[in-house]
């Protein structure tokens, strides 16, 4: 048998990674002018979806990377929605005061994250949804808001519908790029890689020097931006707070739909699972409950027969990877006089 090895080489972008991250920025590009070309219900709809994105995006790093399962992740995008209204309110521009409600978000989610990440496993899980619930009851007495009857974000009525339809799709699209940005480098970054060693066992991540603390909170502060972007984002969109809505459990729901979906553990799959929702819910939302029950048939059926989700299955059956977060292990041998180069195979990220 004439086939010898060639030697191996570790690389982290292939020539189709490449290829793709600069499409993605041509696409970010085309989408940045989009205002300008687009019709208002299109432009609507897009941000609905940038939306969706930035959420997905945020719960898998949290538990596809971070493994750590969240079902309360509402309470950051109710926080994101108050804060907006209280600093709109008190007179501050409505795009700035967005801005604003993402970094107080961030802020709030670090002493809450002193004391919910010293819980583990399903404690973790379900006291999100505790603090979820509690942050809930604590909005619905401020004054302002007027218990679950809710208020309307006003300050964005200053803004001609065009203008803010415009500016509302402008932040969106800009926050859903730069905190996937952030995520993404982070993730290549020796914290991605003690970030994934964490989630793949504790006790062994400590053992060779992980702060595995230190990790957990990274995660947990990003993911509570993300979401309280998001929160910010919808009321911008939607205008009227209903507290029971922005801390409705409908939302860890709709993420780990398109987790599952996508592929847990993946960048590219919470996207991909985020396009097909908003697919599903563009064609079938207006069917109510029946769309409603057809998603949780669904996302059953996912878990079940492909556990790694559509871009997790893509990934394992031909090695296909667009974001590189990991290195990639390429082999080179000589079978029958040619060169024969096998399928990547990606490693940690580090």
């Amino acid at each position: 048998m004439k086939q010898a090895m060639q030697g191996a080489q570790v690389v982290r972008w292939t020539p189709r990674a490449v290829a793709f991250v600069a499409a993605v920025g041509l696409l970010v590009l085309l989408l940045a002018f989009g205002p300008l070309f687009m019709r208002p219900e299109i432009l609507d709809r897009l941000t609905t979806l940038f939306i969706y994105v930035l959420l997905a995006a945020m719960w898998n790093a949290l538990a596809g990377y971070g493994g750590l399962v969240s079902i309360g992740q509402q309470a950051f995008i109710g926080l994101g929605g108050y804060f907006l209204v209280r600093l709109s309110a008190g007179g501050m521009d409505v795009y700035a005061a967005l801005l604003v409600s993402v970094l107080l978000v961030g802020l709030v989610s670090l002493p809450l994250g002193q004391i919910m990440l010293k819980l583990g496993g399903g404690e973790f899980a379900i006291g999100m949804w505790v603090l979820a619930e509690l942050l809930h009851l604590l909005v619905t007495i401020d004054p302002i808001v007027q218990g679950e009857t809710g208020t309307s974000l006003l300050g964005i009525d200053t803004y001609a519908p065009a203008a803010r339809r415009a500016d509302t799709y402008w932040m969106a699209l800009a926050l859903m790029v730069v905190l996937l940005g952030v995520l993404f480098v982070l993730l290549r970054s020796r914290v991605g890689a003690s970030l994934q060693a964490v989630r793949d066992d504790e006790t062994a991540a400590a053992s060779i020097g992980v702060n595995v603390l230190r990790s957990k909170h990274v995660l947990f502060f990003l993911s509570a931006l993300g979401c309280g972007a998001g929160g910010a984002l919808w009321l911008a969109t939607s205008i009227t707070y209903q507290p029971a809505t922005f801390f409705g459990p409908q939302w860890t729901a709709y993420m780990l739909f398109m987790v599952i979906v996508g592929g847990l553990g993946t960048f590219e799959g919470p996207i991909l699972g985020a396009v097909l929702f908003f697919a599903a819910e563009t064609w079938f939302g207006a069917t109510g409950v029946i769309y409603l029950i057809g998603l949780g048939l669904l996302a059953i059926g996912f878990a079940l027969l492909f556990p790694r989700g559509i871009w997790g299955a893509v990934e394992g059956r031909y090695a296909l990877r667009l974001l590189p977060i990991g290195y990639h292990l390429r082999l080179a041998g000589l079978r029958d006089g040619k060169l024969l180069v096998r399928p990547e195979r990606q490693g940690q990220a580090g």
